[in-house]
């Protein structure tokens, strides 16, 4: 006689707040392959240290954690809430629970300057780069770059989608962008592009492979989809790939958005790598659809099901 131990969990958790269509693209890729997916917040979960069977309390997971967690959403708050929020992330991993991106990555990835600094220390592009918290620091380091020819872009350590970014020509709104900023200054060198090309690139990078690729092409310096710009096909060239890749890995990304910018002599930097990155507008662009991708990459995650066989 053979026996066999019941079927593993196969419910997910989707951490979001705002499900909307790349929601339903990875509740229908998770469904076509035998799971189901479930939307939660993140700001509704909780620690329950010593709480058996589990010391984290997932809405809609109370007996049994989740198969897996795909991150779409670390809602904002304070700064208690935000690192409360990835605790949960960070216990959930700690039991055994797949998790993409998980919380390391997004601590890399959310922040800037931190993602920044392990570029740079990984040897790839970028262009010049400040931070620091005193407003006399930053008007120096602005007018030094003024008088060298540099224009110098200010951007919120945590923003996204282009907003809050400033272009610098002069010192006087310093002050204004730090405060706006919450005190702390991230400024870099504005990277000059051909007259009226204002674009930029997004690489979706998956396990440590470039997927698919775009140019987003604004009306001003801006380029983000969400300000305006338009997406359009993008060849993989060996360079975007190698960048890409290579910045993916640096941040420990299991799939990231990776965004570079050309400058006039035709150089690539990379800006931005983005652990909880959107695809809708890649989809439109190329036609691809990253939901599936990203389930099967999720899914290969999941331990493999033992079977206890018992002979007699």
């Amino acid at each position: 006689m053979t026996t066999e131990l019941p079927p593993a969990n196969r419910r997910v958790a989707i951490f979001t707040d705002d499900p909307g269509w790349h929601g339903r693209g990875l509740v229908q890729a998770l469904a076509a392959r035998g799971y189901s997916g479930h939307f939660v917040s993140l700001a509704d979960c909780r620690l329950e240290p010593g709480r058996v069977p589990l010391d984290v309390v997932v809405p809609g997971f109370a007996r049994r954690a989740p198969a897996a967690v795909f991150v779409r959403g670390v809602p904002g708050g304070s700064l208690e809430q935000v690192i409360l929020r990835l605790n949960i992330l960070h216990a959930l991993e700690w039991l055994g629970v797949p998790v993409m991106n998980g919380p390391r990555v997004i601590e890399r990835t959310v922040d800037k300057g931190l993602t920044t600094l392990l570029l740079t220390r990984a040897g790839l592009p970028t262009p010049p780069t400040w931070i620091c918290e005193s407003t006399g620091q930053a008007r120096s380091i602005i007018r030094r770059e003024l008088a060298a020819g540099h224009r110098v872009v200010g951007k919120p350590l945590f923003g996204s989608q282009g907003e809050g970014l400033q272009l610098f020509d002069a010192t006087s709104s310093v002050s204004a962008h730090g405060e706006f900023c919450g005190g702390a200054y991230y400024l870099q060198r504005f990277v000059e592009r051909m007259p009226n090309d204002w674009s930029d690139i997004r690489v979706f990078v998956i396990d440590g492979a470039a997927v698919a690729a775009m140019t987003r092409r604004g009306e001003h310096w801006i380029t983000n989809r969400a300000q305006g710009a338009r997406c359009e096909a993008l060849p993989l060239t060996p360079e975007l790939t190698r960048l890409a890749v290579d910045a993916a890995r640096a941040v420990g990304a299991d799939y990231a958005g990776v965004d570079l910018i050309t400058d006039i002599n035709n150089n690539l930097y990379l800006i931005e790598v983005n652990g909880i990155p959107a695809w809708y507008g890649l989809k439109q662009a190329t036609g691809m659809d990253m939901a599936p991708r990203l389930i099967d990459s999720l899914l290969a995650r999941l331990p493999k099901p033992d079977l206890a066989v018992i002979s007699s």
